[in-house]
């Protein structure tokens, strides 16, 4: 019989379900503990009515073409002049999906004969960015400053002679934590470095009408930001702010916006009246800092660490029994998934609950009490 040509890919993934690591799309079920919603914006009547109203306004809901070609639209353009204002920039981009403003930026921004000094955590999209680029990479201890310091002051003295970059999220998808922003922008600073600070997960949660916490830096000349916008933002795509020649450089070399179909006008409208949205309502904002306070004081004496943001993991380390207590808060109504390797370092496979304002503390209430059940019979 002859071979199949995708026998590799099906020992791949036999390995993988030996290892309890293969992945699978599941539905919705369940309160949400899962979703990066934060501010409960994505299923709301204000993001309804403004994308109703946008329809009303008659916006297309495709692009047609790249930005470059005829799918340059005004909402675009609107929508980056606003959020250049909104998060302290001179110039802003919108992509389709952060992984793609992300590989778009490391694959075209850094040159050779730079180096990329990343936080070892970074996101996927960074690292596939950094793989089609030409800058040299290496990297840093989680949130030590003092590490990129010294590996940018080692490259130096070894007779590199480019621009350091220093890539790091202000605050990390699966530990909740914040990186050391305004050491790091000292260490930028010091080394004639520029500093590149993913807001995923901080965009819309945190800083003064949800701009961020790297807000606190300021306009500076060597900073880009990354905002997505399919997170606390509730709709889609990203937005890349920096200084004007960084963007006029990326229209002009950045193969993934070049040759890419621009997002859709309907959604470059929607971004924009969410950014408004959740800088009008700090209401918001406030609520949901209130809801993790309330989660943080349920978990803690369960063992579970407060990380002092929306992201709460609860690190078990076997992958297996990791599995058996997401589906055990599976039945019992709670959506938490477990995370498992690659996506976090080996032994580390845990829990990852993000709290949203899609539930409230009684139903936070009965997720601790649930998950104290199903940590015990695990």
């Amino acid at each position: 019989m002859r071979n199949s040509p995708f026998d590799t890919h099906r020992r791949d993934l036999v390995a993988l379900a030996a290892d309890n690591r293969r992945r699978a799309l599941a539905p919705r079920a369940g309160r949400d503990f899962a979703s990066n919603d934060y501010l409960g914006l994505a299923d709301s009547d204000a993001l309804r009515a403004a994308l109703t109203a946008g329809m009303e306004r008659g916006l297309p809901a495709g692009s047609g073409g790249s930005r470059l070609l005829r799918g340059n639209h005004p909402e675009h353009e609107a929508l980056e002049a606003h959020a250049a204002r909104h998060y302290g920039s001179e110039a802003a981009l919108f992509f389709p999906t952060g992984f793609a403003a992300n590989a778009a930026l490391f694959a075209t921004l850094p040159q050779r004969g730079d180096l990329i000094v990343h936080d070892e955590l970074i996101h996927a999209s960074a690292h596939d960015g950094m793989k089609l680029g030409r800058a040299g990479t290496i990297a840093a201890a989680h949130n030590d400053a003092q590490a990129f310091d010294d590996l940018i002051t080692r490259w130096r003295t070894g007779g590199g002679a480019g621009t350091p970059w220093i890539a790091v999220e202000s605050l990390y998808s699966m530990d909740g934590d914040r990186a050391p922003l305004t050491d790091l922008a000292a260490v930028a600073d010091r080394h004639d470095a520029i500093l590149v600070v993913d807001e995923a997960h901080a965009t819309g949660v945190f800083g003064p009408g949800g701009a961020g916490l790297a807000h606190t830096l300021g306009r500076r000349d060597n900073l880009v930001t990354l905002h997505t916008c399919g997170k606390a933002l509730g709709a889609e795509g990203a937005l890349l702010c920096a200084p004007a020649i960084a963007a006029d450089f990326i229209v002009n070399r950045g193969r993934p916006f070049i040759f890419s179909t621009a997002p859709s006008p309907l959604m470059a409208w929607l971004v924009r009246q969410a950014i408004e949205i959740v800088a009008n309502q700090p209401e918001r904002q406030a609520r949901l800092h209130a809801v993790v306070r309330h989660a943080a004081e349920r978990l803690v004496p369960l063992g579970i660490p407060a990380s002092g943001t929306q992201i709460l993991p609860v690190i078990v380390g076997d992958n297996q029994r990791t599995m058996r207590i997401a589906a055990a808060l599976r039945d019992a109504g709670f959506d938490i998934r477990g995370i498992r390797p690659p996506t976090v370092p080996h032994g580390t496979a845990r829990l990852r609950i993000a709290i949203t304002l899609n539930v409230d503390e009684a139903d936070i209430d009965a997720m601790a009490d649930a998950l104290a059940h199903a940590m015990a019979a695990a």
